[in-house]
This record gives C-alpha cells, sequence and structure tokens, in this order.
C-alpha cells in the first residue's frame, strides 16, 4: 500500500510540474491605443433593414423595444450593477468587443480581429450581425483605425439548421446563429471556432460560410446547452445531455506555422454524466483543416489557483503557444468594496468583484506529461504592468496610492493576445459592449489595445 501511495504522489508531483507556472516575467508598456466603444458599422446595403437598429432584445425577459437609446444599460443586476452609460437599442452595428486576434501576413502593423456574437447571449443578439475586422492601432497617436469589415453569410446554404435570416437572399449570420470567439486564417479564408455548439466554421475570405464542423472529442459527440440540435423536454423533471458549458466553447484556438494544424481550446472544463465540471482542466483538440476533421489527439492545460477560463491561445513558434487566464472579475482591486460595502450603498463607488487573476501564460504544447497536461513555462500578470515612460492612455479609476508607474489590465474578459515580434506581444480586451465597465466605475469599456515587450517571456523554454 505505501508503495502504491508513494507511485500515487509521483505521479502527482509529475502533473503539477507540467501543470503550473513557476516563473513569473515581467511585461513593460510600449504603446496603448484605444478604439472608443462607441463605434459602429453600417450593415451592408443588401442585409435585412431589422440590422438597421440592434440592441433591440436586450431589455427584460428579451421583448422587443424598437425606441433607439431607450434601455439603460448596467454591468449587472443590483445590487453590484453599475450603470455604463450607453442605452439600447443602437442605430448600427457595434464593431464592439474582439475575442480573438491574428496578425494580417505581409501587414506589419495590422491585426484580423473577430467581433464577439453581439449582446452576450443567444436570446438578445439576433439583431447583432457577425463579422471580423482588419484594425491598424496606431500606437504613437493611441488610436484605432477599422480598415476593413467583413460581415458572415451563408448564401451556400452551408449551415446545417435554420438561421435568423432564412428567407434571405444573402443569409447574413447574426448572434443568434453564432457565438465567434477564436479566428486563424489558413490559405484563402478563415477558421472559426465559436460556442454555441461549440462548432468550428470555415469561411472564404468575403466571410461566406464553407462548411461547419461538429465537435468530437475522445471519440464522442460534445454539445453545449446552445447546440441547436437540442430542445427543452416537455416535463420538467426531464433532462436534455450536454457536455460543453454554456459559454465554454472553443475561446481559444490557435493555429501551427505550417497551416497543417489547428488546436481547439475549450474556454471551460467539459462537464461529466452527472452535470459536474471533470476536473479544474481545459481540453485543447487537434484538428486537421485540410481534411476538416479532428485527428483524435486532444491535451489538457490544468487552470492556476482562481482561474476560471481562458481567454486566448496563439502559437509562436512550432510547439510554444500564449494562453490568457483570467478570472470573473472586473475593476482595479484597490477600489474593491469593503466589506457589507455595494456599488449603489456609498457615494464613492466601488467595484464588488475586481479582477485579480489576468495572465498570459507561455506553454509548450511539444512537452505533455502522462496524463497529457501541457507544461506551463512562465507567465506575465496584467495587473502589474510596468510603464516606466508614462505611455497608459487611461489608468482608470483606481486608489490615489496605486503606483503611478504601473498600468493595470482589469477587464472581465480579456481575449485577445498574439506575438507581434522576437521582443513584443500584443494583447486587447472584449468589453462586452456595452455591459462591461473595469476601467471606469459607471463608463463601458472602450476596446484597448496594449503593446508589451515581454522580451524574457518569449526566450523562455
Amino acid at each position: 500500500m505505501r508503495a502504491l501511495l508513494l507511485a500515487l504522489l509521483a505521479t502527482t508531483s509529475l502533473s503539477a510540474g507540467h501543470a503550473m507556472a513557476q516563473t513569473r516575467f515581467e511585461a513593460t508598456l510600449d504603446g496603448h491605443a484605444i478604439l472608443p466603444a462607441m463605434t459602429a458599422a453600417l450593415p451592408p446595403a443588401d442585409a435585412p433593414r431589422d440590422a438597421m437598429v440592434a440592441g433591440k432584445f436586450t431589455g427584460p425577459g428579451n421583448r422587443r423595444t424598437d425606441a433607439v437609446g431607450s434601455l439603460p444599460t448596467t454591468t449587472g443586476p443590483a445590487p453590484e450593477g453599475r450603470p455604463t452609460g450607453i442605452p439600447l437599442p443602437m442605430v448600427g452595428q457595434a464593431v464592439q468587443g474582439f475575442s480573438g486576434i491574428k496578425p494580417v501576413t505581409g501587414e506589419p502593423g495590422a491585426y484580423w480581429v473577430l467581433t464577439d456574437n453581439g449582446f452576450g447571449n443567444k436570446r438578445n443578439s439576433s439583431d447583432a450581425m457577425l463579422m471580423f475586422h482588419k484594425i491598424r492601432p496606431d500606437f504613437s497617436t493611441g488610436q484605432v483605425t477599422v480598415e476593413r469589415t467583413v460581415f458572415l453569410s451563408d448564401p451556400d446554404r452551408k449551415v446545417p439548421f435554420r438561421i435568423t435570416y432564412e428567407g434571405t437572399e444573402h443569409r447574413y449570420l447574426t448572434g443568434a446563429d453564432f457565438d465567434p470567439e477564436s479566428i486563424q486564417p489558413v490559405g484563402d479564408g478563415f477558421w472559426i471556432g465559436e460556442e454555441f455548439g461549440p462548432f468550428l466554421i470555415e469561411v472564404d475570405g468575403q466571410g461566406r460560410v464553407r462548411r461547419v464542423v461538429d465537435t468530437v472529442i475522445d471519440g464522442k459527440p460534445v454539445m453545449s446547452p446552445d447546440n441547436p440540435a437540442l430542445q427543452v423536454p416537455a416535463s420538467p423533471a426531464a433532462t436534455v445531455t450536454f457536455q460543453s458549458q454554456r459559454s465554454g466553447g472553443f475561446e481559444g484556438m490557435a493555429q501551427s506555422p505550417d497551416g497543417s494544424r489547428l488546436f481547439a481550446l475549450l474556454e471551460k472544463p467539459l462537464l461529466s454524466p452527472q452535470g459536474q465540471p471533470e476536473g479544474r482542466f481545459l481540453r485543447i483538440a487537434e484538428f486537421d483543416p485540410a481534411r476538416g476533421a479532428w485527428t483524435g489527439r486532444v491535451m489538457r492545460y490544468a487552470y492556476a489557483e482562481g482561474q476560471t477560463s481562458i481567454g486566448d491561445f496563439n502559437m509562436i513558434d512550432d510547439r510554444r503557444a500564449l494562453i490568457i487566464d483570467r478570472d470573473d472579475g472586473e475593476g482595479d482591486p484597490s477600489l474593491a468594496c469593503a466589506a457589507g460595502q455595494t456599488p449603489q450603498s456609498t457615494d464613492n463607488a466601488c467595484f464588488a468583484t475586481p479582477a485579480r487573476l489576468k495572465r498570459i501564460t507561455l506553454v509548450d504544447l511539444g512537452a505533455t506529461d502522462e496524463q497529457g497536461f501541457v507544461r506551463k513555462i512562465g507567465y506575465i500578470d496584467l495587473m502589474q504592468i510596468r510603464d516606466p515612460d508614462n505611455k497608459a492612455r487611461d489608468r482608470g479609476d483606481r486608489a490615489a496610492s496605486a503606483p503611478g508607474d504601473q498600468l493595470s489590465f482589469p477587464f472581465v474578459t480579456i481575449e485577445n493576445v498574439a506575438m507581434v515580434d522576437a521582443d513584443h506581444i500584443i494583447v486587447a480586451n472584449d468589453n462586452n459592449f456595452p455591459f462591461s465597465a473595469g476601467r471606469r466605475l459607471t463608463r463601458a469599456d472602450n476596446n484597448e489595445f496594449v503593446l508589451l515587450r515581454v522580451s524574457e517571456l518569449l526566450r523562455a523554454r
């Protein structure tokens, strides 16, 4: 028995050694650019007129509200919710929060970014059009230019279920159809990871769907509660079987440098048949884009202490990758609410659940232990970004005692990271327009991009 216990302890120690990132590296701010929250795009001329006003179903019970600007927005229900200052519905389509980023090949300084599903869920986003953009942050001026917008559509009827704009000619896609969270350019098009299925979606350069791929892990189908194949049972005593948590699909998706493989990373742990998370780890499933099929290889990514999900996932070479670790908090912890205090109980507003864990972790996919856990090499802390040259454009609401030579990135969802060069990475938030306020107590978050010098992290092995 003692020998068995020792063997189990050795195995546990080996797994923990691979899973836990022991080395913290410093990050220095080399640029900060901001795209205002209230940035909108006009829908295509051939889109349904319904798309000219977005956010009509964001009110109580998701009932239609046609009056523009009649619905005030907050970060959540009382007593913790704070006003964000941008009402809905709105004219046009919100460029809003980005949930995936990738440098544009051959165009230094330009990036593909993927707009999130709309207003947060399937029920309230049927008038939010799905799109991605080519953007260019100018870190010398602090501004961000949207150079091109591509709307997703299904003119060839490749989507195997009914979409919101089913009966239209061009069949533009909305946030009630898919929840896109990650993007990778491949050949003459893009692969997109999403959460409602979860699915992988291949589109061409004009955003037209080529195919939709169901998820298979360990040889079994994986569905979320938002999968269109599922429905609410007729009896309240009956159950619906699903394996992926809501908003727990393919938040991150990395691509091998040669383009031969995609690595799709779930945002949250899979569920056991009993409905509980299978463990404090996530699955990484390997996909062959040429074949349009899963290879069967699956790796594991261990949570850090205090982590609730991941935000993005991109390779930096043939085996090392960057992953965003995060909790569900937002706001600078220096303004955390005191015990018994809520944002509405004081004239001096506070953050009820401030950000604590926001990291970029470097992992080695080429080094997995016997349980399939990838090795963590090290990380940077996005709550303590060094800013000795005062390059921050907005430090936000925080205590007067907060360090003046430091920038925090206190957003609830930080969902964009990519390597820029041998010394720098770019990081950006998803601002959950207009429902997140992490930089300011009562102001909707902008889309912020930071250029970070992390030479030691990128050289670590």
